[in-house]
Order: C-alpha cells, then structure tokens, then sequence
C-alpha cells in the first residue's frame, strides 16, 4: 500500500518523525493482537509510506488500516503541533497473489530508499539496509545484516502468518541488500 502525506507537511525522513511513526506502528501491532490485520513491513519515505499488510478480509484491511493511519495522523500532528488531515488521500493498494509478486514487493520496499536517492530525491541511506524500513527486523537477505541497537528498540511490525509472506516468496530466492528496485 501506498499512503501520500498532504503537501507542506514536514518529512519524514527525520529521526522525531520516524520515532512518532515506529510508535504508532508499534501501538497498532498491539492493538491488532486479534490478528485479524497485521503491519508486517514498510518503507517511510519523505512524503508517503509503503505498508505491507496482512488481513483476513477486505473488510479488515480496510479497518484495520484506518485504525493505523488515524493513530499515525494523531502521533504527527501532536509532534507538529497542529491539526487538521496528515494524509492526502485514500491509500492505494494492491492484492500480492503470487510468490513472485511477494518478493518484488520485498525489494521494492526495503530498496526503495536507494532509488530515491540514486535519482537525487532528497533522500539519504547510509547503510547497506534503509534503516527508515523495517528491513532491520527482516530475516529474508542473504547477507548477515546486523543493525546497533536494535535489540533496544520495540519491534514496530508483526509476525507475517500467510504462506505468501513467510515462505512462498522464497521460491525466488532471499533478498540481496544490494539489490535495488528498477526505475519506472
């Protein structure tokens, strides 16, 4: 999924906005515990956020993702200081039906941060993985990832429980950190 933030909003690519976005997602993993809807990866990029989620139904997507975005408006707006929509439109999504589709998706996600900055996007990754992703907390590259700190931070996303996304998409074989989404 992909959500667009409204236009003159600050990034969120800084590190007290990604902090108030990591605690919202952590919040909405908490609150999902039924497991009806689960956060299970994503992407923040300066203006929008790419979700990758679960859900046992549309309907649960749909509520399940409302509930998310509500808490993640609240969280930014608290940390600007004002009020008013966060989000600038209706979320776009689209239902991954085949391994391959999960492993692009993966990539994309977790490589997307470099594409934005190899097309001089205003964007900054400075390590091997997009630290602004929950590639931290993926399982899925082929090289050993070790992230400092992280064992200090909650874990913002939940346990993938779909075949798809545990294990079907590595038919295709694991991730590279090298490996970058191709440009439109």
């Amino acid at each position: 999924m992909t959500i667009k933030l409204r236009s003159g909003l600050p990034r969120l690519r800084s590190k007290r906005e990604y902090a108030a976005l990591r605690a919202a997602f952590v919040a909405g993993c908490q609150r999902n515990l039924a497991g009806t809807f689960r956060l299970c990866h994503y992407a923040v990029l300066n203006d929008h956020l790419h979700l990758l989620c679960e859900a046992e139904s549309r309907t649960a997507i749909s509520r399940g993702l409302q509930g998310l975005l509500i808490r993640i408006a609240r969280a930014l707006n608290k940390l600007w200081a004002r009020r008013g929509r966060v989000f600038a439109d209706r979320y776009h999504d689209h239902i991954l039906k085949s391994p391959r589709e999960v492993r692009n998706a993966l990539r994309y996600l977790f490589g997307n941060g470099r594409k934005h900055a190899a097309e001089g996007r205003e964007v900054h990754v400075a390590q091997a993985i997009d630290t602004f992703s929950s590639a931290p907390w993926f399982g899925g590259f082929r090289e050993r990832i070790t992230v400092l700190g992280i064992e200090a931070v909650v874990r913002p996303v939940a346990d993938a429980r779909t075949w798809l996304l545990v294990e079907g998409w590595l038919r295709h074989g694991r991730l590279s950190v090298h490996e970058v989404p191709s440009t439109a």
